[in-house]
């Protein structure tokens, strides 16, 4: 069964039809504001991707993420949905509410899955930090310290505040995205760290070249640029705080998020905002929560003023 996400502005078109101006897509997490990636050159495009390649993103990605292994992967969502056949059936915990492809994936593998609250003692734990969609988060050594046959973390968000990441942590796999960050979505590109029997059951899965060319040309360049992504940390930080008082100022409750996307309660809110042109992310089964990610320009911003 293929589930809601954002991102899809035929979703918005089919609801609403098109608007004067045309459409904004508010409805990912996606950082607006993407690293300047260079035109790929048409040498990548007609050749295999290379180990010396795949190795250069390796390097780049550790040093980036700090840490002893990283497995590229074509976006975290073939982690999420391959890892769970990498390992035996056993009885998984996914605290929830969160991304919605994560229980079915390890139901589909035959695992034991239930859904709790709040971290806990489980065969398998699977945890999104910072959470998505309200942008909860768990400090790294409570996440580390519980006992578990393996932790499973979901970091697709963490970029923007580092110091929550177990990168470092050897023992729990963590999963980490390259597109939401970097704003770079389509490229399909991410990673997968911890355990070595893990990580090589999961590289057999996915089989050679997984990660494409441009992927790996483009992710060696990206990783390498750390001024970038700590000015980036800064603009994303700012405007998250003004799309809070934005939202406030015009009756949303903001409830919690990241610095890539709010989360927010105010009835009939998809439809409210619809009627400007800007499509955000709605939820069938929290009616009254709406998730919105960051206005790209001031076009939009004098939008979100309008509603």
């Amino acid at each position: 069964m293929r589930r809601l996400h954002g991102g899809d502005l035929g979703h918005a078109r089919q609801a609403f039809g098109e608007p004067e101006g045309g459409w904004i897509d508010l409805s990912t997490g996606v950082n607006p504001w993407p690293w300047p990636a260079p035109p790929v050159s048409l040498d990548i495009l007609t050749r295999l991707p290379s180990d010396a390649a795949r190795a250069d993103l390796v390097g780049a990605a550790k040093r980036a993420f700090g840490a002893r292994r990283a497995l590229p992967v074509p976006g975290a969502q073939a982690a999420i949905q391959h890892l769970p056949f990498c390992l035996p059936p056993d009885d998984v915990a996914v605290v929830s509410p969160t991304y919605n492809e994560h229980a079915p994936a390890w139901e589909a593998a035959g695992h034991r899955v239930r859904l709790v609250a709040v971290p806990e003692p489980a065969g398998i734990l699977i945890v999104t930090n910072p959470n998505n969609p309200d942008g909860r988060c768990w400090q790294p050594e409570a996440l580390r310290t519980i006992d578990c046959g393996l932790s499973v973390v979901d970091e697709s968000f963490v970029d923007p505040t580092p110091e929550l990441s177990l990168a470092g942590c050897d023992h729990i796999v963590v999963l980490r995205s390259f597109g939401k960050f970097y704003g770079l979505p389509g490229l399909r590109l991410g990673f997968a760290l911890g355990p070595d029997t893990v990580l090589d059951r999961l590289e057999a899965r996915l089989g050679p070249w997984s990660v494409s060319g441009p992927a790996l040309a483009i992710g060696i360049h990206a990783y390498r640029d750390e001024s970038w992504a700590a000015g980036m940390r800064i603009r994303l930080q700012q405007a998250a705080a003004r799309l809070d008082e934005v939202l406030a100022a015009r009756g949303f409750k903001p409830l919690g998020g990241t610095p890539l996307f709010r989360f927010a309660a105010g009835e009939d809110g998809v439809t409210r905002f619809a009627q400007q042109g800007l499509w955000v992310r709605r939820f069938p089964d929290m009616p009254g929560r709406i998730r919105l990610g960051l206005p790209p320009n001031e076009d939009a911003w004098a939008r979100l003023a309008r509603v």
